[in-house]
């Protein structure tokens, strides 16, 4: 440059003469208009190569670098900042807050980048539709329409002060004219007051137009900008200071539950929610990769442009030196005019490259999330099928016990009755022991189980009342002094045999008959095993371990027999029947005396003679099996018929034909 200013020092001095003088005066100004119009020459060849450039660079890539790009470029980094912030839920581990944080931060920066570039990205698309409108007639139409309006308006007020100076020289004149010439003045004066009237009115519509093109032409021209502002207006978290920002609320519960959650049911439901955070992790993953290529896709024109501009910038370093003063200050305004260029280019470049760098990071701390879920749910998975395995061999080794339980009673237990209660209690202690087993296994809060459980048995109790008390009153008949299968007893006027015995219902075989002799019906009976508590209906059963009843034959005496003869005779015929089953009955005498600690007489014929209505009565009460009750009955009526039809002295004692019934009333 240095070398280049000394090419034109000035020389030294010399005083020509006049004539000479007045030559290089006329060389002079020869040499400065050529070095003038040097300079403008390349001036104009630089601005025209940058023109050049420009308009390469937008021809090239108006699919790819225009306003619906850098549009929609922000629309998915909003969407993908609100999936990040709030899409992936915790799954309660302690590293969840730190990844979480992690993700709103850089999701929050790679927004504020996003719309930083955009901005940029609006003055450059700005600037190049300024450069291509003049090169095209639909871009130079609104301009040219403001200013017809512009000049139309001029006009229409010219000729309003036109029109009304003339009226101000007529109302001077018509002050001082007279007659008809006043007249005249008069009826010019209104058509001139017409006239601009309409011109007002003219003027009024113009202006009307003209501002609502400028308003139509400024919301075209903000229209980027005014897009990408609304757009920042519906994420205004992310623009306002990290003071001023509401902290985000952690997955408290998510915590709590994963760290407490012992039961079965608890781990399953852990384990899905950590498969469904995974999932999450990946949609978004996949979601930043495609925010990654829009970014990509929309920096890739403005490297090029970059590229150009520096190129251009050192093809023009490149260049030969100027043999001229002014060429080095074209030079200078073409430097100019570059550098401003690559500021624009870099202002939007450099955001959108840090983006890019950004939801890298973004990526790499999502990937990092998920293996620490994904680590945490392999354990998970382990733990869950380790506590399935242990559920799965207790229940195991309870049906083996119920097994055995099962085999050692059928082996052991010879009674039935007994043997069916050993039964029942293993159903029940390996119905328990299993309800224990699914209620460690799949609960783990216990105290809620407590309170649920209080509700829910006092709602079952209202409801189930009379189920519940069949199923006491089932303990009651199955006890001590209980019934069994084969007893035979009488309940509501009903007398049976039982068949069995429910955990909620009795069934009887029903008998019925006149006097002493009871057959089946055919029918069976079915009672609530509640009837035990109800004081209205009486049930009445044999002493356990006793298989025998109470029968008695009456004979009537006649007035002035021999009733010392009859009783021993009767009572002799009585005992003879009796003899032939009183080994059993006093077997079933002896189960009593084991069972209960009360003294009592043992079983025999009683005699007895009392009065009666029809006269004096002899009657023999004797133990009769029930089972053999009709049998022993007609046994002992014929021994009786057989002594009183051999005895004359008897049968002349006897009124009427000997009576057997059953001892018990009721």
């Amino acid at each position: 440059m240095i070398g280049f200013l000394r090419r034109f020092k000035r020389p030294t001095p010399v005083f020509p003469s006049p004539a000479n003088r007045i030559q290089v005066n006329d060389h002079m100004r020869t040499h400065t208009h050529s070095r003038t119009r040097r300079c403008r020459g390349i001036a104009a060849a630089g601005a025209v190569v940058f023109a050049i450039t420009v308009y390469t660079f937008v021809t090239r890539s108006q699919d790819e670098f225009n306003s619906g790009a850098v549009i929609n470029h922000l629309n998915a980094a909003i969407a993908w900042y609100r999936d990040a912030s709030s899409k992936v839920q915790g799954v309660g581990l302690p590293t969840d807050v730190i990844y979480q944080d992690n993700a709103q931060s850089l999701a929050g920066e790679a927004v504020r980048l996003a719309f930083q570039s955009a901005r940029a990205e609006a003055g450059l698309i700005s600037a190049a539709d300024k450069n291509s409108s003049r090169n095209t007639d639909s871009a130079s139409s609104e301009p040219g329409q403001t200013q017809d309006l512009t000049q139309m308006e001029a006009k229409v007020a010219g000729e309003i002060a036109d029109s009304q100076t003339q009226i101000d020289a007529l109302d001077k004149q018509i002050a001082v004219a007279a007659g008809s010439k006043k007249q005249g003045l008069i009826s010019q004066r209104d058509r001139l007051q017409g006239q601009m009237e309409l011109d007002k009115a003219m003027q009024e519509a113009i202006q009307k137009m003209a501002g609502f093109v400028e308003t139509s032409t400024e919301s075209l021209t903000e229209g980027l900008p005014g897009s990408i502002n609304q757009l920042a207006h519906s994420v205004p978290e992310v623009f306002t200071a990290p003071s001023a920002q509401k902290p985000v609320a952690k997955p408290v519960a998510a915590q709590s539950a994963s760290t407490a959650s012992t039961g079965l049911l608890s781990q399953v439901l852990a384990l899905y929610a950590q498969m469904r955070s995974v999932h999450q992790i990946d949609l978004l993953v996949k979601e930043t990769a495609n925010l990654r290529s829009t970014a990509v896709a929309l920096r890739s024109p403005l490297r090029d442009m970059a590229k150009t501009t520096i190129q251009r910038g050192r093809d023009l370093a490149g260049q030969p030196a100027a043999s001229t003063p002014a060429q080095p200050q074209g030079a200078r305004k073409e430097f100019d005019s570059l550098t401003s260029s690559f500021k624009q280019v870099s202002n939007a470049l450099l955001p959108l490259s840090q983006e890019i760098v950004i939801l890298d990071q973004s990526r790499s701390n999502l990937l990092e999330w998920r293996i620490s879920i994904m680590r945490n749910s392999r354990t998970a998975l382990m733990s869950l099928l380790t506590r399935v395995a242990m559920i799965a061999l207790a229940f195991v080794f309870l049906l083996i016990l119920s097994e055995v339980w099962r085999r050692f009673t059928f082996r052991y237990v010879r009674d039935a009755r007994r043997r069916r209660q050993f039964l029942l209690l293993r159903r029940v202690v390996i119905g328990f022991l299993m309800g224990v087993v699914l209620i460690l296994g799949f609960v783990s809060e216990f105290s809620s189980l407590a309170t649920f459980a209080g509700f829910a048995t006092a709602g079952v109790a209202v409801a189930l009342q009379a189920v519940l008390l069949s199923m006491a009153a089932y303990f009651f008949l199955i006890g001590r002094y209980g019934i069994r299968v084969g007893d035979r007893i009488s309940i509501s006027g009903v007398t049976g045999d039982v068949i069995d015995i429910g955990l909620v219902r009795l069934y009887l075989m029903e008998l019925a008959g006149t006097g002493v002799d009871l057959f089946p019906t055919g029918r069976i009976v079915v009672f609530s095993n509640s009837v035990l508590f109800q004081a209205a209906t009486p049930l009445f059963k044999q002493i356990p371990g006793t298989e025998y009843t109470w029968h008695e034959v009456a004979i009537t005496l006649t007035p002035g027999g021999n009733y010392k003869a009859a009783q021993e005779k009767v009572m002799k015929a009585v005992s003879s029947v009796y003899a032939r089953y009183k080994g059993e009955i006093e077997r079933q005498y002896e189960n009593i005396e084991r069972r209960i600690d009360i003294q009592m007489t043992a079983p025999s014929p009683d005699l007895r003679l009392q009065f009666a209505d029809a006269g004096l009565e002899l009657s023999v009460r004797f133990p009769v099996e029930i089972r053999r009750a009709s049998e022993v009955d007609d046994e002992m009526t014929r021994s009786l018929l057989e002594i009183v039809n051999q005895d004359a002295e008897l049968k002349a004692s006897v009124a009427g034909s000997p009576k057997i019934r059953s001892a018990v009333r009721g």
